[in-house]
């Protein structure tokens, strides 16, 4: 994809050059608002209104890195939907379960039956904790430890310094670590061992 002549298309007014542009990033759309809201609807609803505010502002976008650009605008866009919801999820594990709710992920067809099991039961999980997150903190550890932007672009992202980014960061993680010890059983059998502090390998 030649992302810098889509670009420039879509800024002057080429529809079809930015629908080219939301195919590609649209599954990443989608994933940082599910994890950042919680819910597979809102999600899908706020991701379709960040890509339209995408296309009514793109005649501003300067320069590299749309990819941090757009994630500005979908977590700007779930900060909007939290506020407006009045809501922060703290259901229970079984609860997400019984509904299936899980972002969209591609089945690798080298992965054998038990590993992807697992890699969903951890997904569960992972999502279940992050809703036990306060706000903040679960939009630095989607932006840092689960989509992997630099601690410059998370601060890019949210227009905060690079000492916040590194003080929200580092409870989150605590948090984390917390809900592992405090909910071992919850995790696939070979995670429950788990001592880093960063989620990013297994997300």
């Amino acid at each position: 994809m030649d992302e810098s002549r889509l670009i420039a298309a879509a800024q002057q007014g080429d529809l079809a050059a930015f629908n080219q542009l939301v195919l590609h990033y649209q599954n990443f759309a989608y994933n940082v608002a599910y994890r950042i809201l919680g819910d597979s609807d809102l999600a899908a609803d706020a991701a379709q209104d960040a890509f339209i505010k995408a296309y009514k502002a793109i005649g501003h976008f300067r320069g590299h890195g749309f990819k941090s650009w757009l994630a500005r605008i979908v977590t700007n866009t779930c900060y909007d939907y939290l506020r407006s919801h009045k809501r922060r999820a703290s259901e229970s594990l079984e609860g997400m379960v019984e509904r299936g709710e899980q972002p969209p992920r591609l089945h690798d067809t080298g992965e054998g039956p038990q590993a992807y099991a697992e890699r969903q039961e951890l997904n569960q999980w992972l999502q279940w904790a992050l809703q036990q997150l306060t706000e903040d903190h679960r939009v630095i550890i989607t932006l840092i430890d689960i989509q992997g932007f630099s601690y410059e672009e998370a601060a890019q992202i949210l227009g905060i310094s690079m000492g916040t980014v590194k003080s929200r960061l580092s409870r989150a993680r605590a948090r984390l670590r917390e809900l592992l010890q405090e909910n071992p059983e919850l995790l696939p059998a070979r995670y429950r061992s788990y001592t880093g502090s960063s989620v990013s390998s297994h997300s």
